[in-house]
């Protein structure tokens, strides 16, 4: 009946350290990454809403990339795009940008590793990488 116990015991302390490993808070990388894929998947649905306004149609594309250096000025681009104030989803994902732009410079600037500076992959996401002959 002894090692049964300890069996058990040992099975339960397991469990709740993996309860507690899930419960961990986000660290400053992992708020960025998911924040960034929030924009571009709120971005992707923005564009095939049927009820939006045509000034939409005009918006800089929002497509990220936290590891391309190039991610920080299209965030100020889309921030700073002059048009569709009165579009409350465009004003909202402009939050979200401000947000992740603040974030990425300042709070965890220290956690960020930028692994390119290809400009034309946040224009052309879909598009496979060109070989160079």
């Amino acid at each position: 009946k002894l090692p049964t116990m300890k069996m058990l015991l040992s099975l339960i302390a397991l469990l709740s350290a993996a309860l507690l490993a899930n419960a961990a808070p986000p660290t400053c990388y992992s708020r960025m990454l998911s924040l960034s894929k929030e924009i571009t998947e709120s971005f992707k649905e923005l564009q095939t809403s049927k009820a939006v306004d045509s000034c939409v149609e005009m918006l800089p594309r929002l497509y990220l990339d936290i590891h391309n250096y190039c991610v920080l000025a299209k965030l100020r681009d889309f921030v700073a795009y002059p048009r569709c104030e009165r579009v409350l989803e465009v004003s909202e994902l402009k939050e979200k940008a401000r947000s992740l732009y603040t974030i990425m410079i300042s709070y965890c600037r220290r956690d960020l590793v930028f692994l390119t500076d290809d400009c034309s992959a946040l224009e052309n996401p879909n598009l496979p990488p060109t070989e160079s002959s």
